[in-house]
């Protein structure tokens, strides 16, 4: 990989983190639409417990990975918010460049073995080798 390229990656896997680590804590109070929009129609108090009125969420159980330890936005055991939900976010950026890194790095290792029936393609200018279907194809329409 250029050193271009390579100061292209790490300058955007450093803004992900910056964003993930910090502004992240900015955010909306209600960060899940889907869970805001399912208390419609109710009253809740100042836990988000459901105290009055109709709507979808009265029907809502925990989930059950809902005490893992990157639940809820947070860090499980990390006691200041600000530093759980930033390194919740961080955790969440790396994870997520490893495994498209593995990946890509699965992929390009599989695109540059070759099987013993593949053809390897001929340099620009070079002549092809006798067998070679290049060969093959020049030979039957001449």
């Amino acid at each position: 990989m250029k050193n271009r390229s390579w100061g292209f990656l790490v300058g955007g896997l450093l803004v992900a983190l910056l964003l993930a680590g910090v502004v992240s804590n900015y955010a909306s109070s209600h960060p899940d639409g889907l869970d805001s929009s399912l208390l419609k129609g109710c009253t809740v108090d100042a836990d988000d417990n459901i105290i009055g009125g109709s709507c979808p969420a009265q029907q809502t159980r925990d989930h059950e990975l809902g005490d893992s330890p990157l639940a809820d936005y947070g860090v499980r055991g990390v006691g200041n918010d600000f530093l759980s939900t930033g390194l919740s976010g961080v955790l969440g950026v790396l994870l997520t460049f490893a495994i498209g890194a593995g990946g890509f790095w699965l992929l390009r290792r599989r695109g540059t073995t070759s099987t013993p029936g593949d053809s390897a393609t001929s340099v620009e200018g070079a002549a092809p080798a006798e067998g070679d279907a290049a060969t093959s194809r020049a030979g039957a329409a001449g």
